[in-house]
């Protein structure tokens, strides 16, 4: 079975079959020079369009590069002989049959051309069956691989490289959309898909592509432009060949679309039209954008070939137009790639020039009759590797293809072109070559200095349609009066409404409208229902849907920007709070009872504060008992001195008198601990009796999901969807359109809880019949808040995005007020709820009074000890430890006479005692309870023997003892 390509060996075999053509002077010109004893003729065939500017300059400039070589050296083996084919370059059957022409009649041992992509297809194939390398710099379609084709070389870039800076030029530009305008042709097709993906890169669309035919007219090229006129975008990138770009300026500058606010830019193909055409195409290219690739001026040789050139130019075109600089991208290619061939042919070892026969069928006009180079594979493989600095700088083959890294960015101005700056793998765009530097452009189309944005609205009238959605629950949000309709572009679920809607988010969105650089006309439309104004025509889904349908410009509204949403449009940056919450009836967590006033102290606080009044009390008693009198006695009274004096610290009424001072420090402390705790008391007991304490009914929505109530949520939102991810079923979804529904719901216990986004939470809960009976719980689930949609890739997304975050941050969003916010109604709760006190808020004064007491205590016991470490560590007495601690007990029970307390009681009695000794009254007569006082004072009497029960000794009585050993005895001294 024969390959695809064979289509055209029927064609040329009917070629073939006529008498060949004879070679006239344009047909089988060609450059013999002489040659020398020592010279071959190394066979070369050209073709080209000597009828186009790349064509004619192309030929010129391969002319001298022959010339200029052979010049440059005294001794050659080889001698290039160009045999020029000149062909139309739109007809890719006369190149076919030049090329095998030159193959079969000349034997040519490469060809250079041919110009443009579409004819190169089927001489490529030629080379491969020949093993003739085929040199091209004008056919630079990516769809021409030398890698799939070996005996292909590019000796031109290929459009790939030029795909990226492009990309880089729009980035920087910020330009959002761009619309390539490109030849119908194999040379146009091939670099659209490198396009795309480039300007996918840099986030960048291309909304729309317009591909020109080479037979257009200027009919057919206006319509296309009025087309183009009626979209968004103005930012343009041409790709096509001088002749069709000429035409496509010449109408776009009548068309008006080489005013102020376009951006047109053009390919390297198309760049060099300004240096070719003159005036002619600088009238109608004014501010135009081109890149190119760049080649160093300071090059003595190139400088030299230009000057050279001009004259030659003239001496053979006397009555052509002068062209202000002839010396294009191509015809220094052209130059260079003649240059390479010439010193690759210099290196190629083979002497036999002649094609092989071998296994050729004796039919001539079949293509296999022309047989295979036999130094083709060698001379393909030489120009592969060769390596010289030419005219354009590095002459240097990647993978068979010219490899250039740096490219340069060109404006026209006036009557010629500037170079504004350059692109590098390194530093993108810049001014300079080695630096980042922003690149300023001289002029944009319509004489503008400013860059444009990139695009505008559409020049046909029309005014933006903004869909709006009907609610009449939630009329702060978004309010559609519903006056008399008509329809709108025969959609029936399209409605204008003569009044315009209202409330907040129709506020924000006319503000942000209005903070543009720039005017925009827009018309909003309701999505309500054509048989019933007062309803929705579907959900919010839905609503956003028409965008994707373009059905509407763009959506205003109470429109949550979520994830799903956003595979169909574009969201601004929202402009309220994000969440969703859940609405719950509350309740009064404190009941009033008997034992209310128990609650203000948690438990570990009751318990804590009643071990500390037990231990305070011991401590204060441990410090009193051998110096207060009041703190002595039989041990059911110092128990409850102990109790009655520390509980009666919370009223300060205690009446016992303190006397030691490490108790005045003990006291001190915990009265202060005491007022505090009884301050904090107080004030929870009066919140808990006079404060209503609402608690939600329920707190978690995980809580709720588990539960078998029933959850409300708002008509027509995207509640379902999120509450049946967290395990809802279905059945237990009721949908509500008001707020009064939501009242009303909650109220009769229809649902347990409303769940529903912050801003209609807070509309629902300011409102003054709604405020107190219930709360918002939440966040339960995390939103971005409200939104404005827009098409997907509209370049108005970040003008309105940066909108808003202007008229946020200059406070003007803080004057747009949709309720009046009651912070009571609304705050939401964080579960905390109770006013009682705990242990945590007082364990640091606890700490305080405990280690006071601790160490008032320690101090005390080591001066007891030191007043008697005789005992302690008396070593004679022959008393055990456990002898010596029952000592020191008992010494610790008996009262320290030598107190201060002790010694002013005693000082009072002898006082008395003298005052009865000066009275005619005698002692006998006072007896002994006047003098000492009672009998069962703890001090005891000083003549009563321990363990004695009466006073009679022996059956006498004692003679009563004298005054001074009754004295001795009261002051401690034994009257033995």
């Amino acid at each position: 079975m024969r390959k695809p390509r064979y289509h055209l060996i029927l064609l040329l075999f009917i070629l073939f079959s006529s008498p060949r053509i004879g070679q006239n002077k344009a047909y089988a010109q060609g450059i013999n020079s002489n040659k020398s004893g020592n010279t071959t003729t190394f066979d070369v065939g050209v073709i080209l369009d000597n009828s186009t500017w790349i064509g004619n300059i192309s030929w010129g400039c391969m002319s001298m590069a022959l010339e200029d070589f052979y010049n440059s050296r005294s001794n050659f083996n080889k001698r290039i002989s160009l045999h020029l084919r000149d062909v139309n370059k739109d007809d890719p059957v006369s190149s076919a049959f030049a090329a095998v022409d030159l193959l079969k009649n000349v034997q040519v041992q490469a060809i250079i051309g041919p110009q443009t992509s579409q004819q190169a297809k089927f001489i490529i194939e030629l080379g491969n069956n020949s093993q003739v390398p085929i040199i091209s710099f004008t056919a630079k379609s990516p769809s021409l691989s030398s890698m799939q084709s070996p005996c292909f070389i590019r000796t031109g870039i290929n459009d790939t490289s030029q795909a990226k800076v492009l990309a880089s030029l729009v980035q920087h530009f910020r330009w959002k959309q761009v619309v390539p305008i490109y030849a119908d042709t194999d040379f146009g097709n091939g670099i659209i898909p490198h396009l795309i993906d480039a300007f996918a890169e840099v986030d960048a669309r291309v909304p729309y592509r317009s591909p020109i035919p080479i037979s257009a007219s200027d009919a057919d090229i206006g319509r296309e432009l009025e087309k183009l006129k009626e979209m968004q975008t103005r930012v343009f990138i041409v790709h096509m060949e001088y002749s069709l770009g000429f035409k496509l300026f010449s109408n776009a500058k009548k068309a008006g679309m080489m005013d102020k606010g376009y951006v047109w830019i053009t390919t390297y193909g198309l760049t060099d039209i300004v240096d070719l055409m003159g005036p002619s195409a600088t009238n109608v290219m004014q501010g135009v954008l081109g890149i190119k690739p760049y080649i160093t001026e300071n090059n003595k040789k190139l400088q030299d070939f230009k000057a050279r050139w001009r004259k030659r130019f003239e001496l053979e075109n006397p009555f052509a137009d002068q062209v202000t600089d002839p010396s294009t991208v191509f015809g220094l290619w052209a130059y260079d790639t003649v240059w390479a061939l010439a010193k690759a042919a210099e290196n190629v070892s083979a002497t036999n020039y002649t094609f092989s026969m071998n296994n050729v069928r004796n039919n001539t006009t079949d293509l296999e009759s022309i047989g295979q180079s036999q130094i083709g594979s060698e001379l393909t493989q030489k120009i592969s590797n060769i390596k010289f600095y030419g005219i354009t700088g590095k002459f240097h083959l990647v993978d068979r293809q010219l490899e250039t890294n740096n490219f340069e960015i060109v404006n026209v101005v006036g009557n010629k072109r500037l170079r504004i700056g350059f692109w590098t793998q390194a530093y993108g765009v810049s001014r300079r070559l080695n630096s980042t530097v922003d690149v300023k452009v001289h002029r944009w189309p319509g004489g503008s200095p400013d860059a444009p944005k990139g695009w505008e609205w559409p020049t046909n009238g029309q005014t933006l349609r903004i869909g709006v959605p009907v609610k009449p629950g939630f009329q702060e949000l978004v309010n559609v009066s519903h006056s008399p309709v008509t329809n709108l572009l025969g959609l029936n679920h399209h409605i204008r409404n003569n009044s315009p809607p209202t409330g907040y988010c129709i506020d924000v969105f006319n503000l942000v409208m209005g903070s543009l650089p720039y005017n925009v006309a827009y018309n909003y439309t309701p999505f309500a229902d054509p048989k019933d104004s007062n309803q929705t025509n579907g959900t919010y889904d839905d609503l956003v849907y028409q965008v994707f349908l373009k059905n509407f410009d763009a959506v205003v509204g109470d429109i949550t920007v979520i994830a799903n949403r956003s595979r169909y449009v574009d969201f601004t940056l929202p402009y309220t709070v994000s969440g969703v919450c859940m609405v719950v009836p509350v309740k009064d967590e404190h009941r009033k009872n008997a034992w209310t006033f128990a609650e203000p102290l948690s438990t570990d606080l009751w318990i804590a504060s009643g071990v500390f009044f037990i231990f305070t009390g011991i401590v204060v008693w441990i410090l009193e008992h051998r110096v207060n009198k009041e703190f002595r006695g039989p041990p059911a009274n110092q128990i409850g001195t102990i109790f009655y004096f520390i509980f009666s610290t919370l009223v300060f009424s205690h009446r016992e008198k303190i006397v030691s001072n490490l108790s005045r420090v003990v006291l001190i402390v915990w009265v202060f601990v005491v007022l505090i705790l009884q301050q904090s008391y107080t004030a929870s007991l009066s919140s808990m009796l006079t404060v209503q304490q609402l608690q939600p009914t329920i707190t978690d929505l995980s809580e709720l999901a588990r539960s078998a109530s029933k959850v409300g949520y708002l008509n027509d939102s995207f509640m379902p969807g999120l509450l049946k991810g967290l395990n809802f079923d279905e059945s237990r979804l009721i949908a509500f359109n008001s707020r009064d529904e939501y009242d009303e719901a909650l109220s009769n216990g229809t649902v347990a809880a409303i769940v529903d986004e912050i801003p209609y939470i807070k509309v629902f809960l300011s409102d003054p019949k709604h405020c107190g009976k219930y709360t918002m719980v939440g966040p339960t689930y995390k939103t971005d808040g409200f939104g404005f949609a827009f098409p997907i890739g509209s370049p108005m997304v970040a003008d309105v995005w940066r909108a808003i975050l202007n008229i946020s941050e200059s406070g003007e969003m803080d004057n747009i007020k949709y309720v009046h916010v009651n912070e009571d109604c609304f705050v939401q709760k964080d579960g905390s709820y109770s006013s009682r006190i705990t242990f945590k808020s007082f364990w640091g004064l606890f700490l305080i009074t405990g280690v006071t007491s601790i160490l008032a205590f320690l101090i005390h016991i080591a001066m007891f000890l030191h007043q008697h470490w005789d005992i302690v560590i008396g070593s004679d007495s022959g008393l055990s430890r456990g002898q010596k601690l029952v000592l020191l007990k008992k010494i610790y029970d008996k009262p320290d006479l030598s107190s201060d307390a002790f010694k002013e009681n005693e000082e009072q009695k002898m006082g008395v005692v003298e005052m009865q000794m000066q009275s005619p009254m005698s002692i006998s007569q006072l007896g002994n309870e006047d003098v000492f006082g009672h009998e069962d004072d703890d001090i005891g009497t000083p003549f009563e023997d321990e363990g004695t029960p009466g006073r009679e000794i022996g059956g006498q009585t004692p003679d009563p003892p004298s005054f001074a050993d009754m004295l001795n005895q009261r002051r401690g001294y034994d009257s033995s």
